[in-house]
């Protein structure tokens, strides 16, 4: 029986659904070995006759910050999105998830560092951090390519699905750190848990590789089919820049991202030593408590990524998921000292760290041309490692001043708040605008 043949590679369901495991598999190895470090900072400051290398809090939230200072501070985030569009999604990928494997070499040998000091910080914080920074370079630069692929691969399909499930996966590699990286470096030693980051970080180098394969056979695929204004129309211009520097939409989703991942992601580096400290959780167990944020975007994200391809309603997902992120954050810091409350808390911010990204990052190349798409998630990148990088060096001062928490709690409550408003803000703006961000992704024909 004769049959149709897609036009492109991509309109088989069968070769996009495979890109999108073989990239995601190697987002998922970048988001374990990113968190593999949160649950051991009790650890990691106990002192070295005990096994651990005597760090303070001051310590472990310059390590835990570190991850993008080259990224923020030598603008290397802006550049990689100008790498991505210039050089394409295949050159960057390799580059990057080269720089996460060479970040996690290095981040070993500083743990070896017993004495000595640089800039007023122990010489393995140092260097750890370093490594971290180098990890980071690549992590993020895994991010934005990534994210590119999805959008190359899915367009006119189930774009926020399968960015809902890339997602998930990540979420994966984070649950998975977040609870057996205390365990194995208890059974064996501290260095154990980034050994096997190095492990899953070559398995992601090699999962792009595969990718690598599959993306120059979509670029014979349009070529077969006549599509060269497609490859023309595509081509990075520097003068694209400004395109999505003019777009008021454009500033609203990176001021959201600023504020939503400033209070998400730093909280996730301490909330294990806050259920320790404050609810009294053992170390052990406060590392899968916190994983519970992790694993229940795995379902949650592409549920709700499936409900906007199908239905729509995309900022009033981003609204909801903030909102219930400031009311988690607060009720952290009240004089409730429950360990089921702090589950259900627990529970409650994995429904709102599924319904924000599910919805945000869809929304994107409904604003931004495909071409400079790379450049716009950079620079968006770029401004929330402000963020990342700030925001856990504050809470580890704010922490040794007043280590009940309810001060660093407070700070994180104040800054998903200011997430949800500028969410509100996008909806009026997407009302004017029509960049319909409100209507659903799949193109029925």
């Amino acid at each position: 029986m004769a049959y149709a043949i897609p036009k492109k590679l991509n309109d088989s369901p069968i070769a996009r659904w495979t890109v999108l495991i073989i990239v995601a598999t190697a987002m998922m190895m970048g988001y374990f070995v990113n968190d593999v470090m949160s649950p051991l900072e009790t650890m990691l400051e106990a002192p070295r006759s005990e096994g651990g290398l005597g760090w303070s809090s001051t310590d472990y939230g310059f390590f835990s910050g570190a991850g993008g200072l080259i990224n923020v501070y030598l603008l290397m985030l802006f550049f990689s999105g100008i790498i991505l569009d210039k050089m394409g999604i295949r050159f960057t990928g390799v580059l990057a998830t080269s720089l996460m494997v060479l970040g996690v070499v290095v981040k070993l040998y500083g743990m070896g560092f017993a004495e000595g000091e640089f800039c007023g910080f122990p010489s393995s914080v140092a260097i750890m951090s370093l490594g971290f920074a180098i990890f980071g370079v690549g992590y993020e630069m895994t991010g934005i390519t990534v994210s590119k692929a999805m959008v190359r691969w899915f367009t006119g399909h189930e774009l926020a699905l399968a960015m809902g499930l890339q997602l998930a996966m990540a979420r994966l590699g984070t649950a998975a750190a977040l609870s057996i990286s205390a365990p194995i470096a208890r059974s064996f030693s501290l260095s154990m848990p980034l050994l096997v980051s190095l492990a899953f970080l070559i398995i992601g180098l090699l999962s792009f590789l595969v990718f690598c394969v599959m993306d120059k056979r979509l670029d014979s695929s349009k070529q077969a089919n006549a599509n060269l204004q497609e490859n023309t129309d595509e081509e990075f211009h520097w003068s694209d820049i400004c395109v999505t520097l003019r777009s008021q939409g454009f500033w609203l989703i990176t001021l959201f991202c600023l504020l939503f991942y400033s209070a998400i992601s730093p909280f996730l580096k301490f909330a294990s030593k806050l259920l320790v400290m404050k609810y009294g959780v053992d170390p052990e167990v406060a590392g899968f408590i916190v994983s519970i944020a992790p694993f229940g975007t795995i379902l949650l994200t592409p549920i709700f990524g499936s409900i906007y391809d199908r239905y729509g309603k995309g900022v009033s997902l981003i609204i909801t998921g903030a909102a219930m992120l400031a009311c988690v954050h607060f009720a952290f810091s009240l004089p409730i000292h429950s360990n089921t409350f702090a589950i259900a808390l627990m529970v409650v911010l994995s429904i709102s760290y599924s319904l924000a990204p599910s919805a945000l990052w869809p929304c994107v190349p409904k604003i931004i041309p495909l071409k400079c798409l790379g450049t716009s998630y950079s620079m968006i990148f770029f401004i929330q490692n402000f963020g990342r990088s700030i925001i856990p060096m504050i809470v580890g001062k704010v922490n040794e001043t007043d280590p009940s928490y309810q001060s660093s709690m407070l700070v994180f409550s104040v800054t998903a708040l200011g997430a949800m408003l500028v969410a509100i803000v996008m909806l009026r703006v997407d009302r004017k605008k029509g960049y319909g961000l409100q209507k659903p992704n799949i193109r029925y024909s």
